[in-house]
């Protein structure tokens, strides 16, 4: 894959998969815990985050960004 965003790029998508990726393991730690009352949607919406978020690591160490590979304008 080729490097198709610039260092401002990295860095946003870098701090914005460690917030989702922290804010993930925060619900399934809440679920877990017994806090969702045995709902399912914490399980599903933090596995989801924490997914997502290791996503937006993996194209910030990368320095690639999916949206821009399938020719879509991203601001940063």
């Amino acid at each position: 894959m080729q490097c198709n965003i610039d260092a401002r790029g990295k860095a946003v998508r870098l701090v914005i998969g460690v917030i989702t990726l922290l804010a993930g393991l925060a619900l399934c730690g809440w679920w877990w815990s017994g806090g969702a009352e045995a709902r399912q949607w914490p399980l599903w919406t933090s596995l989801g985050a924490i997914a997502g978020g290791l996503f937006a690591i993996y194209e910030g160490a990368s320095g690639w960004c999916a949206l821009r590979a399938l020719g879509m304008r991203t601001p940063f």
